[in-house]
């Protein structure tokens, strides 16, 4: 019985990758590929609204923007938290969601691990310049907060249709 029948191909020895034996440099470097691979495995880099680039589905706290012909609504989830934990402002056509979500106490001697934000934190969004600042509305209801910002009718951009022509 040879030693190829003994040991399985699954098996990351040198002989059941035909007998070849790497550089411990490389299989080091393989197997750091791998441990980052795993950490970062579910990050997706893409847009967020507005002109900021980030890891969107780490963002925190999540929102949906309905971006409507008469008004803007923002509507970000803040579970566990209370309407004194969150400031709103709107300067420049920028809408900025800031606050700090409390973490539980540590007992002595325990030791904690957590997906669960917490922290301070500050998410910006770009509106422009046609909200009605006058009639905004905020309501925050069972960790769900609704921000209302009624577009201003007087300075409503007006929409021009170009003409498009062809070259003679």
């Amino acid at each position: 019985m040879s030693i190829r029948d003994v040991v399985s191909w699954r098996s990351r020895s040198p002989l059941a990758r035909g007998g070849r034996v790497e550089h411990p440099m490389v299989t080091l470097q393989r197997e750091m590929n791998r441990v980052f691979d795993d950490l970062f495995q579910g990050f997706e880099a893409g847009p967020v609204f507005g002109d900021a680039v980030g890891l969107a589905s780490q963002a925190w706290p999540q929102m949906d923007i309905i971006d409507g012909e008469e008004a803007v609504r923002v509507i970000a989830e803040l579970p566990g938290m209370a309407e004194e934990d969150v400031e709103l402002t709107l300067e420049d056509g920028i809408l900025t969601l800031r606050g700090e979500r409390h973490g539980e106490k540590q007992g002595e001697g325990e030791r904690q691990y957590t997906e669960r934000f917490h922290g301070r934190f500050e998410r910006r969004i770009r509106l422009g310049q046609d909200i009605d600042e006058e009639k905004i509305e905020a309501q925050f209801d069972q960790g769900v907060l609704t921000i209302t910002l009624p577009r201003s009718q007087s300075e409503r951009p007006r929409v021009r249709k170009i003409s498009l022509k062809g070259r003679d």
